[in-house]
């Protein structure tokens, strides 16, 4: 398995035999207003997309969607997809790739086969009370192989019961998490912070934990360095990775330990 973060939410992901985009913000630096009522108030993305968007398109399967937030998916990516590439969403997301053009998307419902893997949909919390409501809906994946690789896409939530329920039940390979302690000027943060970050890993012991979503969008205040300190901190059986934008992680393959039904 290979996972290489492009920027902020933007993986691009080897999976088994398939190749996946995940949540794609594909617009040049600068190239969209801030979020609003927020603290930092310049333009996004903050920070360059780390290689052209026709090297990240090269190869790519399907697009996999967690949500349509600007942040997730822009006007760059509805510009530069293809219309033929098959997206993966969540269903109340249907009808906005539909009326984009896209003639090949394919929601998940519960669950779906691709190849030889299968993805289900988890789900998530993007913040607490009012704006969490307001925010909804959003989704998270599990992606598992025959081989007995397992991807947690958690997505834009905080740690809540449906995560603390994908990670006790099962205890994926790979848990990526979006950090950043996104929020408002009102309210509690809409993404994991520090804390949580640290709790999911502790949480999962066995899972390597990757951390992305930070220091890209203007009302993501947690940064690299911050979420580094705290994890210094605290004692966890295996280390979080925290990566730069651009950056390829190998993740070796599991020991065969069960089989997937």
């Amino acid at each position: 398995m290979d996972i290489q973060l492009i920027r902020h939410a933007t993986l691009r992901v080897r999976f088994d035999n398939l190749v996946l985009l995940i949540d794609p913000m594909l617009g040049e630096k600068g190239s969209m207003p801030p979020i609003a009522n927020s603290a930092d108030q310049q333009p996004n993305p903050l920070v360059p997309l780390p290689l052209p968007i026709a090297e990240l398109l090269n190869g790519v399967d399907a697009v996999l969607v967690t949500h349509v937030h600007r942040d997730h998916w822009d006007a760059a990516a509805s510009a530069s997809v293809p219309r033929s590439m098959r997206i993966l969403c969540q269903p109340p997301d249907i009808a906005f790739f539909r009326e984009l053009g896209f003639n090949d998307v394919r929601p998940v419902h519960s669950a779906v086969a691709y190849g030889l893997v299968t993805i289900a949909r988890t789900a998530g919390e993007h913040g607490t009370g009012e704006i969490g409501l307001k925010m909804a809906p959003v989704s998270g994946y599990l992606l598992r192989s025959r081989a007995d690789e397992s991807l947690y896409i958690a997505g834009d939530t905080i740690l809540c019961s449906a995560v603390r329920k994908v990670l006790k039940d099962f205890a994926p390979q790979v848990v990526v998490v979006n950090s950043g302690g996104a929020r408002f000027l009102e309210g509690d943060p809409i993404t994991m912070t520090a804390e949580e970050v640290a709790e999911v890993a502790r949480l999962a012991p066995e899972s390597q934990v990757i951390a992305v979503h930070m220091e890209a969008i203007n009302h993501c205040g947690v940064r690299r360095d911050e979420l580094k300190r705290h994890l210094s901190t605290i004692e966890l059986q295996k280390p979080v990775l925290v990566p730069r934008d651009g950056e390829l992680l190998a993740i070796p393959a599991p020991v065969p330990m069960r089989t997937w039904s």
